[in-house]
């Protein structure tokens, strides 16, 4: 069974819009858990544009779900996911100046400082997960490194389904293969939607995870958040 993640940034960059707390963040947290997601995921930068690491710390201990921290692995970040324990930490090359993740990490080039963090998060019984291109050498090496999974980085393969879905899939499903070959746990994310989601897990149905936010919370103004989680469920059955 893949799971779904809800990445709930979006809410948060609603909520600092304003000030305040509305909407709530651990409500929209909650419901979610309610109307079926099986983890919650949140991504907290330097600038705490959107998720704060106090957000982080007030979410842990009522998701009783999956509980996913994404980022990049600087020593505040670091601090706190040996803080809170996450299930998950998701490792991400982003830098402070990206509006989103955009490109996944060089685990050759990195292999030194990413065993390193690994080991430190392994050590405190923490599910290690590497945002990584859609490369078996990529994989290969996260693996290497210590990683219980990776994180397929699917803009790629998005933004070119509408035209050729069949070709923008293929180098997806190598790195799948790749992951699975080598006993890796496989996630993936990032621009996944209604539109392509159902055709991903059908090519690479041995996925563990999905985590989604953008299109999630786009699609939740039109449809509302909990018939809209029962349609990207819906896709991964």
């Amino acid at each position: 069974m893949t799971k779904l993640s809800v990445n709930i940034n979006k809410v948060a960059t609603l909520r600092n819009a304003r000030g305040g707390n509305n909407p709530d963040v651990l409500k929209v947290a909650l419901d979610c858990e309610k109307f079926g997601a099986q983890g919650i995921t949140v991504h907290p930068r330097p600038d705490e544009r959107h998720i704060r690491y106090n957000d982080v710390r007030e979410l842990r201990p009522h998701v009783t779900t999956e509980f996913n921290i994404e980022g990049n692995p600087i020593d505040k970040f670091i601090d706190l996911v040996l803080e809170v324990k996450p299930t998950q930490v998701t490792l991400v090359p982003d830098s402070e100046e990206q509006i989103t993740s955009n490109h996944g990490w060089d685990t050759m080039t990195n292999e030194n400082f990413l065993t390193n963090v690994i080991g430190q998060f392994k050590s405190a019984g923490i599910r290690t997960s590497v945002f990584v291109d859609a490369n078996p050498n990529m994989v290969q090496y996260a693996a290497k490194c210590g990683a219980d999974r990776v994180e397929l980085y699917t803009e790629p393969y998005a933004s070119g389904y509408e035209e050729a879905r069949e070709e923008v899939i293929k180098p997806f499903i190598e790195a799948a293969i790749a992951a699975h070959e080598i006993g890796i746990g496989l996630n993936a994310g990032h621009d996944l939607s209604l539109k392509n989601l159902q055709y991903f897990w059908q090519n690479i149905p041995w996925l563990d995870e999905v985590s989604i936010g953008h299109a999630i919370i786009c699609d939740a103004l039109y449809m509302g958040l909990a018939h809209t989680i029962k349609e990207y469920l819906a896709c991964l059955k």
